[in-house]
């Protein structure tokens, strides 16, 4: 007991004089571990550095080997310096502020770090989107084959981002208006709303719209006679078309840019929202040889997107399908599509009684707007051909009273005439932020009485994906008028019968609609607002 009394009291002298002995090892090291990690990882910095210098496109060739003797001294520093250097400079000549040309400098500096780094960004500047005109001429070759100035620079670049704007936020139609003497407004329609995004100064907005004329082929000189016009935009393997009118107007000079549809060609009349017994008596109107199917709407109703939706209903390889258009909004697979040119002397008559001549199954006629037009197309609907067309008015009753106002024979409308297609364009309630809606007393008293169930309907909400509006893209409704033997022979009666069109068939064919657009409410589609805007 004694001797283990003797080793313990001997434990605590030994343990101090083990840390005694330690301490002093640790301060007769010759150098700090810590600053010799920090030497080793510098050395190798400054020559990653180098080889970044040898291998990349930063620095010109004549001047890489006195910028690897500085990389070697100063390692990522130069890089950073440089890097900085080539932001300002680009902030200068282009629209872009300097943190993003920053951004841009500090990704072309990560394109040469990593192989799939670099694939991804190249994926991305194939993103950018390039200005074309009728014959494959970029706008930078329309202004000299990119020997511009920076001003020219900065101007087509903001050209090229208005418009790229436009696509990314799902417009139709780009207006840009003079406001006053010093200030151009920009706005977009999205949704069918319009909606201003930018106020421009008229010197660089004045640049902007001669970019766009010249691209479009019109003449920049002339600023006061309307002027018509068409240009394609190509963003990697995708192309868009867009269709341009401009005029003279008080303080300036106004641009309208329609974006045309590039999706038209593969749409189905499920995705536009038609129903399965409308979508029955569509495919069994266009299985007939002959006759004509009337579309008509507003302006921007979607007419052409459903008249391409009905010939992608048929077999285009067993039918000589022809299209007569203006201008062509998408390409439609095994289709004659040919574009309509005033200036040529190609109108919609004329090329309708040519193609006429060409053994035609399926005609689509793009707009009627005059009584040649309509006479040729219901005379070629009465000799074995299925006519698509159509014309602007608000219902069906319309579309017949805006064919007898043309001067169109009665007895010729009844023979040719199978179906009229009424459409209306709803806006569709944002998935993310829409909400129930909050009905008062007196709605819900109505809904009752009518044994309509209120309980899915929805209003709108505000979200940053719908930018705040409560809605997101559009569906459409239809009204059909089947053209039947009854009604055939009241057409033929002519004015007797269209007193009583012009009280009775416009009320009908607007509750018709209402009643289809209040299907889509009752399911949570739209919202009770919508079809009040758009239908009354």
């Amino acid at each position: 007991m004694a001797d283990f009394g003797t080793v313990m009291n001997l434990l605590p002298a030994q343990a101090d004089g083990l840390a005694t002995l330690s301490a002093m090892g640790q301060t007769s090291l010759p150098f700090d571990p810590a600053r010799l990690i920090i030497l080793i990882a510098w050395v190798y910095l400054c020559m990653y550095c180098v080889q970044r210098v040898q291998l990349g496109a930063l620095i010109p060739e004549r001047h890489k080997t006195t910028a690897s003797l500085v990389c070697l001294l100063t390692g990522p520093l130069l890089l950073l310096v440089l890097i900085l250097i080539a932001a300002v400079q680009k902030s200068r000549r282009s629209p872009l502020g300097f943190l993003e040309s920053l951004r841009e400098q500090a990704r072309g500096a990560m394109m040469s770090v990593h192989p799939d780094v670099a694939a991804y960004y190249r994926d991305e500047e194939n993103s950018v989107l390039q200005l074309i005109d009728s014959s494959g001429r970029t706008l930078d070759e329309i202004y000299g084959h990119g020997e511009w100035r920076h001003e020219d620079a900065k101007v087509l670049d903001l050209t090229e981002t208005v418009v790229a704007d436009a696509i990314r936020q799902r417009a139709s139609d780009i207006l840009i208006d003079p406001r006053d003497e010093s200030t151009y407004s920009v706005r977009l329609r999205i949704d069918g709303i319009l909606r201003s995004v930018k106020e421009l100064q008229t010197e660089p907005c004045r640049a902007i719209i001669n970019s766009v004329k010249a691209v479009s082929g019109m003449d920049i000189a002339e600023r006061r006679r309307p002027q018509d016009g068409a240009f394609l935009a190509r963003r990697g393997d995708v192309t868009y078309s867009f269709r341009v009118a401009s005029a003279g107007a008080l303080n300036g000079e106004k641009l309208s840019i329609r974006i045309l549809n590039k999706d038209a060609g593969t749409t189905t009349l499920r995705d536009l929202g038609a129903g399965r017994k409308q979508r029955t008596l569509v495919v069994k109107t266009m299985q007939k040889p002959s006759g004509m199917i009337l579309v008509c709407g507003p302006t921007g109703s979607g007419k052409t997107t459903t008249m391409y939706a009905m010939l992608n209903t048929i077999d285009r390889y067993e039918r000589n399908v022809i299209t007569i258009e203006d201008p062509i909004e998408a390409i439609l697979p095994e289709t004659s599509q040919i574009e309509v040119n005033p200036r040529a002397d190609i109108t919609f008559a004329k090329t309708l009684r040519s193609v006429l001549r060409q053994d035609p199954d399926v005609i689509c006629v793009g707009e009627i707007r005059d009584e040649e037009t309509a006479e040729i197309a219901l005379r070629g609907a009465q000799t074995g051909h299925l006519i698509l067309a159509t014309i602007h008015s608000d219902t069906g009753a319309a579309a017949l009273i805006r064919l007898l106002d043309l001067g169109v024979s009665p007895l010729l409308i009844s023979s040719g005439l199978n179906l009229i297609v009424t459409q209306r364009l709803l806006r569709c309630l944002c998935p993310r932020c829409k909400q129930p809606a909050e009905l008062s007393d007196t709605q819900i008293a109505q809904f009752d009485q009518k044994r309509i169930d209120h309980s899915g309907m929805c209003e709108a909400g505000q979200c940053k994906d719908c930018h705040r509006t409560g809605y997101f893209g559009r569906t459409a409704i239809y009204d059909l008028l089947v053209v039947d033997e009854p009604m055939k022979a009241q057409i033929a009666q002519g004015q007797s019968f269209l007193a009583r069109l012009k009280e009775e068939g416009t009320r009908k064919g607007r509750t018709n609609l209402r009643k289809e657009g209040l299907k889509r409410v009752m399911a949570g589609l739209t919202s009770l607002e919508e079809l009040k805007r758009v239908v009354g």
